[in-house]
Parts: structure tokens; C-alpha cells; sequence
């Protein structure tokens, strides 16, 4: 089954919890603080596999989440970094943020990465907060809360040249006569249901790689038909083998109408070079019928072949041809979509609601200290009081009336605020 297009939930792991531990050996009474670092969370990385070519995977399993970091121990023991989770993906993958629709990337080398979650970084334990006038710190921080995100995947296949033409001209059948693929072939419009991919071999150093797209016909650019479902996955092509039956009624209509849907879609792709087969040539008539045909376009400039996939008739020479055509075709025509870089909101910017219980306090900085705090330690609270400080909070609160006794919410934490 061929899937394109996936949403998926992808979460990183939490940094593993510093802790509060001081050394206890015989005869050193007073060991000072000897707790250790929480490990780093596990990043949540997409990697392309060469050998996928599809995103059914995602069809089944929505949800990715990397490991937590463990958490440190006493004797200055840190605790173990998670692994990275890396998700596999076939070239011609683009990920976009679902929430923002941002582009994050466009994944189309094999072995090319991307990373969409950051692991939390690991808490320090009471050791770094170690001072002359402290040197029994009860300080530590919990591990970095991971990073969440929704993630939509879209596939373009890559391939060499893109096999296009109306519903029952014999995309497939073409296909599966120069390659190993073996697409469904039936004599009704609508036969291929999804894309197909198959490797031709010219000779022994000469391979193409081609993609038959269903068929298209009048308003496909609008979702019509089988529509624009497939239409992306010409769009990396760098040849068009624009297959016309050659027993329908106005093949040269036919050929115009497939172009137009191409143009409406996409002007880029009306610009690619196509090579031109007129198939069905073992069909009586076909063979006079389609002089004019081919003359008629390769006065506009088309390179056309008279074939017939059935009996496997001038198939190779059109093959040679699209081989020809493809060399000439400028590498810089077929580039990945880039991210467009838009700055991001301030982590250290906040906001403050007035609720009818207290006060709402939000913000990246704010929230992450927050739940990075231990609340059961005193020093690890003043920590806190210090940081809402240098965030600007404490002013912030002040400024608009706060008093002692009223209640501050971060998350799901409930403060009192005391001057």
C-alpha cells in the first residue's frame, strides 16, 4: 500500500533529575556535596533510508517518544544520556510543523538528518551549588521537560523521469514492459490507484528511474478525479515520457489537456522537457492515424515515438532519448525546498493574567525553571525566587498589585506570593 502523507505525534526525553546527596564516609564527617547530574533526554531525529519508499509505517504507529535521561546519584555520579530515537523516512520526505506549518525540512539525500525534538538537558545536582558562605547546598535541579511537537510528512517520490498522460493511455503498461515493476494493468480508466516506481536498464552502466503517475484528467490541479494527489510526485522529475493513446479520438487534445493541468498545478512543470510516445501501436489503424500525430508535435518542438507497450515495439529507442534529454537537463532544476527562517518568540518573555484566584504567570524561561525546581528544598525555592527576579517577574507582579497572600499559578504549580 502506498502512503504519502502522515501526522504524527513526536515528543523528545526529559533530562534525567539531579539530585541533593552529600558523601558519607567513615571518618570524614562533613563529606560536602557530592550529587550527580541528571543524563540528557534522547532527540527524536528522521533519517532517510534509501530502501523506503513509502510512509506506511505512520499509518500504524502515530506517537514517538524518546527515552528520558536517567538521573544522577551520589558520588558524583552522573546519571546515563538516552539515545537518540531516529525515525527512518524514504527520500523525497518533507516534515512541516502541523501546529505552525512551518517547513523544517526537506529530506531527499540518503542518510540525511533532521532533527524535530531536542532531549532536555539533565538537571545539576547539589554539587555546582557549592559556595564559601554555602557549602551544604539542599540545591539541585530536576531534568529539562522534553520538547513536544505535531508533525506532518509529505512524500514527493524521486525519480528520473515522471510517466504521465490521460487515464488508460498506458502509463502502466509501459512501465512494467521496460522495468521489473509490476504495476495492476486492466483495460478501464483509473487502474493505477498510486504512484509506481521502477528502474529501467539501458545497458550495463545506464539506469533511469521512473515514476507512473495515475491518471490525470480535466480539473486534476483542483483535486479532480485521482487529482492533485499524485501531481507532487512529478514535480522532482527532471523528464516527462508523456504517454497518448494512440487509438483515442484526438490524441493532440489529449496532449494539450494533460499539459494544462500540469501548468494550473504547477508552471514548472509545463516547463519540463517531455519526450512523446504514442502507444497502442498494435492496434489496427493506430499506425496511419498517428503519422499526423507525430509530425504535428514534433513540429512543436517534441521528440515523439510510435510504440506499443503490449508487443514492446520502439521502446528503447524512447528510452534512449528520455536518457539523452535527462542529461542535459540542468542539476540546479532539481533542488529540495528550504526552510524559510522566521524568528521565534523570546523564551524569556512572559505574560501575566488576572484570574479570579490569583495570578497566571506564562512564559517558555519561566515554565521550564518551574518545572525543573525541586519544591521540597528550600534552597532550590530561593533558586527560583532569584530567577523570577532576573526574568522580570517579581517587578512585573508588583506593578500590577499584588499583595501578600494572593496566589501566582506557573503550570500546574500554585505559589504564595510573600514580599
Amino acid at each position: 500500500m502506498f502512503i504519502d502523507e502522515a501526522k504524527i505525534l513526536c515528543r523528545s526525553g526529559r533530562g534525567g533529575a539531579g539530585v541533593v546527596h552529600f558523601r558519607r564516609e567513615k571518618y570524614v564527617p562533613r563529606g560536602g556535596p557530592d550529587g550527580g547530574d541528571g543524563g540528557r533526554g534522547g532527540d527524536v531525529i528522521f533519517r532517510v533510508d534509501e530502501k523506503l519508499n513509502t510512509l506506511l509505517r505512520f499509518r500504524y504507529q502515530r506517537k514517538f517518544v524518546a527515552e528520558d535521561g536517567g538521573n544522577g546519584r551520589g558520588s558524583n555520579m552522573s546519571g546515563k544520556g538516552a539515545p537518540n530515537l531516529v525515525i527512518p523516512v524514504p527520500p523525497g520526505t518533507i516534515i512541516y510543523d502541523h501546529a505552525t506549518n512551518a517547513l523544517l525540512g526537506d529530506l531527499v539525500e540518503p542518510g540525511q538528518e533532521l532533527m524535530v525534538c531536542k532531549g532536555g538537558r539533565g538537571g545539576r545536582g547539589n554539587q555546582h551549588f557549592a559556595t564559601s558562605r554555602n557549602q551544604a547546598p539542599r540545591t539541585a535541579e530536576k531534568g529539562e521537560p522534553p520538547e513536544e511537537r505535531e508533525i506532518r510528512l509529505e512524500l514527493k517520490l524521486l525519480a528520473d523521469v515522471g510517466i504521465v498522460g490521460v487515464p488508460n493511455a498506458g502509463k502502466s503498461s509501459f512501465l512494467a514492459a521496460v522495468t521489473n515493476a509490476k504495476p495492476k494493468i486492466a483495460d478501464y480508466p483509473f487502474t493505477t490507484l498510486e504512484p509506481n516506481l521502477g528502474v529501467a536498464s539501458l545497458d550495463s552502466e545506464t539506469d533511469l528511474v521512473l515514476a507512473d503517475i495515475p491518471g490525470l484528467i480535466e480539473g486534476a490541479h483542483q483535486g479532480v478525479g485521482l487529482g492533485d494527489a499524485f501531481l507532487k510526485h512529478i514535480q522532482r522529475t527532471k523528464v516527462l515520457i508523456h504517454i497518448l493513446d494512440g487509438s483515442s479520438t484526438d490524441p493532440l487534445a489529449d496532449f494539450s489537456q494533460i499539459n494544462q493541468e500540469l501548468a494550473l498545478f504547477d508552471a514548472e512543470l509545463a516547463e519540463k522537457p517531455q519526450v512523446v510516445v504514442v502507444n497502442k501501436a498494435d492496434l489496427p489503424g493506430v499506425k496511419e492515424s498517428a503519422v499526423k500525430v507525430i509530425k504535428q508535435l514534433e513540429k512543436m518542438g517534441y521528440p515523439t515515438f510510435l510504440i506499443s507497450a503490449l508487443t514492446r515495439e520502439n521502446l528503447t529507442p524512447a528510452l534512449w532519448k528520455a536518457h539523452e534529454v535527462l542529461l542535459k537537463v540542468p542539476q540546479k532544476e532539481i533542488k529540495p525546498e528550504l526552510p524559510v527562517y522566521k524568528p521565534g518568540e523570546d523564551p524569556r518573555d512572559f505574560s501575566i493574567t488576572r484570574e479570579n484566584t490569583g495570578w497566571r504567570v506564562s512564559g517558555a524561561a519561566i515554565q521550564r525553571a518551574a518545572e525543573m525546581t525541586y519544591w521540597e528544598h528550600f534552597g532550590s525555592v530561593r533558586r527560583f525566587q532569584r530567577l523570577m527576579v532576573a526574568l522580570g517577574v517579581d517587578r512585573a507582579l508588583r506593578e500590577q498589585g499584588i499583595k501578600n497572600g494572593d496566589t501566582v499559578y506557573i503550570l500546574d504549580y500554585e505559589l504564595e506570593w510573600q514580599d
